[in-house]
């Protein structure tokens, strides 16, 4: 009896998380970073600051969790490991691009939790590590494929390639928090197609 109880806390404490997370990306989508307090999202969900704390033990760590909530919603959209990504890249990447402009609170929130975590010792540190290898590793992947078929030059760098343009996804969305009429889609078009790959007519020549 008291394992079944255990295990039914557990449950219960494990669905709370989630409906916590799930609520506070609706939060943020709908009204943007700054109404990502603990104060706002305990009140969204029925519990004291406390209370919604002892689910993730500090700020911090619900802000990560939320991170990685999203990658998890995200990954039911489409398995990298059955995914056409080299045909499907450029497409791809415009959706991000899309998902992004949408929801600017999230684009705040990762580029405040991925500043901060470059410190080893913090609790998101690993996890974003993983999170920049995966992404470079599927870029790459899709790279090494684009080149086999012949459709983007083998002179390129897959490794480099993978590297530099997450890297300027990145500096992209820091401009553009700071200035909203970079148009993020419109230049990283203008890279990917400088890489020789095939991309939608509306880009600067």
């Amino acid at each position: 009896m008291l394992f079944m109880a255990a295990r039914g806390s557990y449950a219960k404490g494990k669905a709370k998380r989630a409906e916590i997370l799930d609520v506070a990306l609706e939060v943020i989508a709908r009204d943007g970073y700054s109404a990502a307090t603990v104060k706002n999202l305990a009140e969204a969900v029925g519990l004291s600051q406390n209370g919604l704390l002892h689910y993730f033990g500090s700020k911090d760590a619900l802000f990560a969790e939320i991170l990685r909530h999203e990658d998890a919603i995200a990954a039911q959209r489409f398995d990298p490991a059955t995914t056409d990504f080299a045909s499907d890249l450029v497409d791809r990447m415009l959706a991000a691009i899309e998902t992004e402009i949408a929801s600017p609170g999230m684009t705040q929130l990762t580029l405040r939790v991925t500043g901060e975590a470059t410190e080893t010792d913090h609790l998101a540190h690993e996890f974003l590590r993983d999170r920049y290898t995966g992404i470079r590793s599927v870029v790459h992947d899709a790279v090494v494929r684009l080149q086999a078929e012949g459709r983007i030059s083998t002179t390129l760098d897959p490794t480099a390639v993978a590297t530099l343009v997450f890297a300027s996804w990145d500096g992209l969305r820091i401009q553009w928090m700071y200035d909203d009429t970079i148009d993020i889609r419109r230049h990283m078009l203008y890279l990917l197609k400088s890489l020789g790959l095939d991309v939608p007519s509306d880009v600067v020549p």
